[in-house]
């Protein structure tokens, strides 16, 4: 269940390849983090049913999204907040 190069740059709105190398480690970073915060083992993240995948896929574009229009200065702590508002009826209780 990976975001794609490409899904993620037309969700940013990027049409050069200029930035790919960049985009590519916002996936990995984003996608590392949304299941940290599903706290989702490696097992249970691939093995989810699809409405627990798009809530997913969705966090993973915002996750994206937000720590490449916030590159210098952004606010964690906020991202966290707002990642486990949006995980929330998939989020487990504890690993």
């Amino acid at each position: 269940m990976e975001v794609t190069l490409e899904e993620a740059k037309t969700y940013l709105r990027v049409s050069s390849s200029d930035e790919d190398e960049l985009i590519k480690n916002l996936i990995q970073s984003a996608t590392a983090i949304v299941q940290d915060i599903a706290r989702f083992s490696d097992e249970e993240w691939e093995a989810n049913e699809e409405k627990v995948l798009i809530r997913i896929r969705i966090a993973v574009l915002y996750t994206v999204a937000y720590l490449y229009e916030h590159r210098e200065e952004a606010d964690h702590s906020q991202l966290n907040l707002t990642l486990r508002a949006l995980l929330f009826g998939v989020r487990k209780e504890e690993f």
